[in-house]
């Protein structure tokens, strides 16, 4: 389990990194157009629909897996089940802060385009990997 939690928690720290980065490279790359608001609108469809997503993953793999760990903590399909889970939430937070470079990058400004750094950063955040632990008897 150790050696899963760490390879989550790498994974987690290099997309907080790169979150980061993609603000440096959206405000090098920012054009200064006048960009179609049906765009922004679409974009954030797709953003909440990311954030359902991310909600669905983390209740059938993540919070399942966990369960059935505390049950069976040696079970290697579980721990990869619940490590699958994570990396997939954290890909599905990373889509966000996507979406916010991509916008900048279409020419829409820093305060349009930072609740997606700031969501996909938060949510990233929210979602830091904990070992199951054994309940109480």
């Amino acid at each position: 389990m150790g050696a899963a939690l760490r390879t989550v928690r790498l994974i987690q720290i290099a997309m907080l990194v790169s979150i980061g980065m993609y603000v440096v490279i959206g405000e090098m790359a920012g054009r200064h157009l006048s960009p179609d608001a049906t765009v922004l609108y679409a974009i954030s469809f797709a953003s909440i629909s990311v954030v359902g997503a991310i909600l669905v993953v983390r209740k059938t793999l993540v919070l399942e897996s966990e369960a059935q760990l505390r049950e069976k903590p040696g079970d290697g399909v579980l721990l990869a089940r619940w490590k699958m889970g994570y990396i997939v939430t954290y890909a599905l937070c990373e889509a966000l802060a996507l979406f916010g470079l991509m916008l900048r990058v279409m020419g829409f400004t820093l305060a349009q385009v930072w609740p997606y750094y700031a969501g996909g950063f938060v949510l990233l955040l929210m979602f830091w990997p904990r070992a199951p632990r054994a309940e109480p008897a």
